[in-house]
């Protein structure tokens, strides 16, 4: 999941209800951040998925160099 970040991975779910994704990073500190889960509709992973785990990533990332800077 570059696209999304470096070291973001993906967790994928099937089942009779459809496919399922959990995209989150573990790079960051001590944490594991949950960037977005999702049902899948199509083959290829929306760019408003990606697009939104990439902005709760950096915000992420921006709240932690404020706290660093208290």
């Amino acid at each position: 999941m570059n696209p999304v970040a470096h070291g973001a991975r993906e967790i994928r779910i099937h089942d009779e209800r459809g496919a399922f994704r959990v995209l989150y990073v573990t790079k960051v500190r001590d944490v594991v951040l949950v960037l977005h889960c999702f049902s899948k509709k199509s083959e290829k992973t929306a760019f408003a998925d990606l697009s939104l785990a990439r902005q709760r990533y950096r915000a992420a990332l921006a709240q932690y160099a404020q706290e660093a800077k208290r």
